[in-house]
């Protein structure tokens, strides 16, 4: 009998966006393909959500319709996941 055990990966980083330095949570999502769920709030206080998937080695956004300076994170965003998967 074999325990079949994954292991949950949620962090939390700060990353200077263009103007500001935001809190980013990721929460590794299960499945097969690698995903993370992704939020911060913006200057208003609302919550952005998005998904970013591994494509060739490099994290990337799957949605279209984030604000600008959150994909001008992104190289960002994909140095602080990898650096938690190197933990």
């Amino acid at each position: 009998m074999g325990l079949n055990v994954r292991k949950n990966i949620q962090f939390t980083k700060l990353v200077k966006a263009p103007a500001h330095l935001k809190e980013f949570n990721f929460r590794k999502l299960p499945g097969e393909t690698e995903r993370f769920h992704v939020d911060v709030n913006d200057d208003r206080g609302n919550r952005i959500m998005f998904n970013m998937t591994s494509e060739n080695g490099t994290w990337k956004i799957i949605e279209e319709s984030v604000p600008k300076w959150v994909t001008e994170a992104e190289p960002k965003l994909h140095d602080a996941i990898e650096e938690e998967l190197q933990r």
